[in-house]
């Protein structure tokens, strides 16, 4: 995903169709105004499938074809995504969406409408917000208020924080096992799988804080859109908690209209994998993707299959013989297990590195050689620090997200005394940006390269 500046005339198309489908929908009556919702979503989901799936389905279809025996060849076109295409086409979706079911009226300011579709805070990667939510903040002059300031630049700090002293750091281990898992058995394997779930929890947080903190030092509230997800006592208690805004997205636009949960229960569980294997294919056009979805459709599928044996468990035994703590514990540690597995998919370079991955992550009788791990990190002697640093993080991380407290560490550590945290915060970046990354032996060329947010390749 880039930012090419022609390819803002696509985002100004797509503005212009639904700024119209909008006042058209509204005026209209009866089957007209489906028409004009029709309209929009078929601009909408086929300028996203033209740009982020051409090359994916030409390649897979050459493939069916060359399975048969065909020679016909499909040639994929040289399309870069847009930035932030996959967000605001949402966004845009969900405008014309809420005014054909009459919950909002049609803005009827042109430029007002822009600036939803392109506020630049939100933009790359969300959070993916609904028109009665921020449109109307988009009327009210805002005024300086220190205190708000105080709290944006606050929560700013948080998100710098979590990127550039927790993901990045991270990076380095998942990057060094990811790209070479055939490299690795056992121990190496487990830790990258567990430093990447931590990582992209504190590298996509981490932006949607800082988009948050930014839009409220403006005067403007986004929603949120994390919720301690890694504190889930179920998978589907994880959706409610991680990436709120897709999950509410996909809920209220795809699955209820499907029929939801009130259908036959085949039906519903039918209805339940569709929403998750568009899900990863929403999040890239790889099947690594759409692996990862399909796996948490089964596990919410499996969980509503077991929810009447674990309801009777718990009400004749559990609560009798008081483990209801254990019981808690225990389904939170599965949880944060299986979320864990399914991440491999979606951190792995391809099916062949995942399926290796899956089938020698518990591999423990093949030696593990240490020094071969460290030098593949780039600096042996740099090593043994970064990978203390890696488990001291991952230990501070779960200290903080396996306890009943209504903030993460790091957001109580940075709602007092936010100065104090804000300086403390710079001086880690100038350590590990100029510091770390220069001492274990990457290049120029590398050493300048940032670290870039995962999801803005979504």
């Amino acid at each position: 995903m880039v930012l090419i500046p022609k390819y803002i005339l696509i985002l100004f198309y797509l503005i212009l169709v639904d700024y119209f489908a909008g006042l058209f929908i509204e005026k209209a009556k009866g089957k007209r105004r489906k028409i004009f919702l029709i309209i929009s979503l078929v601009f909408n989901i086929g300028t996203l499938a033209f740009f982020k799936y051409f090359g994916f389905f030409t390649e897979n279809l050459n493939e069916i074809v060359a399975a048969f025996g065909g020679k016909t060849h499909f040639s994929a076109l040289n399309i870069i995504l847009p930035i932030g295409l996959s967000f605001h086409t949402f966004q845009s979706m969900s405008y014309t969406i809420e005014v054909y079911r009459g919950r909002f009226k049609a803005e009827k300011n042109f430029w007002r409408y822009a600036l939803f579709v392109m506020f630049y805070v939100q933009l790359v990667a969300g959070p993916i917000e609904r028109p009665q939510h921020l449109l109307p903040q988009f009327k009210i002059h805002h005024r300086w208020n220190w205190p708000r300031i105080k709290s944006g630049l606050g929560l700013m700090a948080v998100g710098f924080y979590k990127k550039v002293f927790i993901a990045d750091i991270l990076a380095i281990v998942v990057d060094t096992v990811f790209n070479h898992p055939s490299a690795y058995t056992g121990w190496p394997l487990l830790l990258a799988v567990y430093a990447f779930t931590i990582q992209i929890y504190c590298d996509f947080s981490g932006y949607t804080d800082i988009a948050r903190g930014c839009a409220r030092v403006m005067g403007f509230e986004l929603m949120q859109n994390f919720n301690q997800p890694y504190l889930a006592h179920s998978v589907s208690e994880f959706w409610r908690r991680w990436h709120i805004s897709l999950s509410t997205w996909f809920r209220d636009y795809l699955y209820i209209p499907l029929g939801g949960s009130k259908v036959s229960r085949s039906r519903g569980y039918f209805n339940l994998l569709i929403v998750f294997l568009l899900s990863g294919f929403w999040h890239g056009a790889r099947w690594t993707f759409i692996v990862w979805g399909f796996l948490h459709g089964l596990y919410l599928i499996f969980t509503l299959l077991l929810k009447p044996a674990l309801e009777w468990l718990k009400k004749t035994f559990i609560k009798t013989s008081g483990l209801e703590e254990i019981y808690q514990f225990a389904s939170l540690i599965l949880t944060f297990n299986l979320v864990a597995f399914a991440w491999i998919f979606f951190r792995a370079n391809s099916l062949k590195d995942a399926v290796f991955i899956v089938e020698h992550l518990l591999d423990f009788k093949t030696p593990f050689y240490l020094q071969t791990f460290l030098q593949n990190m780039k600096a042996s002697a740099i090593g043994i620090p970064i990978l203390s640093i890696v488990l001291w993080i991952l230990a501070q991380f779960m200290k903080g997200t396996f306890t009943n407290v209504k903030e993460g560490f790091l957001e109580k550590y940075f709602s007092t005394k936010w100065i104090k945290a804000f300086a403390v915060t710079a001086i880690f970046i100038i350590l590990i940006q100029f510091g770390v990354l220069y001492l274990i032996g990457l290049d120029e060329r590398d050493s300048n390269r940032p670290q870039q947010f995962i999801y803005f390749q979504f």
